[in-house]
């Protein structure tokens, strides 16, 4: 059985993470094939893609076992070879990611899940980190993208206690999206994906970007972005189409170029 599950459909890529009897818990082997299959969502005709979990769970994190059975030796490579180019292809993609959480997303699998541009998470999924546990610190860009999405204060307190957090506080807070009932996860997560995949993907890739430089610019070199990424938003066949479709009074058909 394959780790790492990856279909593309009309423009669609739906990644899963496929280890259900371990909640989807992290092996090398898997990091490396969530890696090569966000690498082909970029060389791809991809317009949009969806990471998700088989089974229950989204992803419980990284398998201890594994852990036990290499020495804790590993440690020493498994963030800069596997863990932190995942979460680099997931926020240098240039075009959408959406994260359906359908389970626990616990520790690295949590902070994966926030990395992505979108988080749709059903009403029986939970957030987790974990890491203080069993003596670690949280990982895989947790601790940038956690005070960023919730504050500083919530940020602290989850990860020195390790509370779980329903997916209900994790709307509230502003941490994901949005939070579906059971029933109609998979289809509202669809209808997501159908919306974004007909939207002018260049411009998405542009928005992502130019929200990535807002943590670190100031006001003047925010604008300075802002105005070279709308030069390059400009010079795209959607910007051409967007404005034809506005004036022809009809809906416009993106190409995503």
């Amino acid at each position: 059985m394959n780790s790492i599950e990856l279909s593309i459909d009309q423009g669609i890529a739906r990644i899963f993470l496929n280890r259900p009897e371990t909640l989807n818990a992290f092996t090398r082997e898997m990091a490396t094939r969530l890696l090569e299959a966000l690498e082909r969502c970029a060389n791809e005709d991809v317009r949009v893609v969806i990471i998700s979990g088989r089974g229950r769970g989204f992803c419980s994190g990284q398998d201890l076992a594994e852990v036990k059975e290499l020495g804790i030796a590993m440690m020493e490579t498994q963030l800069s070879d596997y863990y932190n180019p995942i979460v680099q292809a997931i926020n240098y993609l240039k075009k959408p990611v959406i994260a359906a959480v359908n389970g626990v997303a616990a520790g690295a699998g949590a902070n994966i899940a926030l990395n992505c541009d979108i988080v749709v998470a059903s009403e029986s999924a939970s957030f987790v980190q974990a890491f203080s546990k069993i003596g670690l610190i949280p990982d895989s860009g947790g601790t940038y993208v956690l005070p960023r999405l919730i504050g500083m204060q919530k940020a602290k307190a989850i990860m020195f206690t390790g509370e779980k957090i329903s997916a209900k506080d994790a709307e509230a807070w502003g941490m994901i999206y949005k939070t579906v009932a059971a029933d109609s996860f998979e289809s509202e997560v669809e209808k997501l994906a159908q919306q974004l995949r007909e939207m002018p993907t260049k411009a998405l890739g542009l928005i992502k970007q130019a929200l990535a430089g807002s943590v670190r610019n100031d006001l003047e070199s925010q604008l300075e972005l802002e105005d070279r990424l709308q030069q390059e938003a400009a010079n795209s066949e959607d910007f051409k189409e967007g404005v034809a479709a506005f004036l022809e009074g009809r809906k416009p058909e993106f190409k995503g170029k």
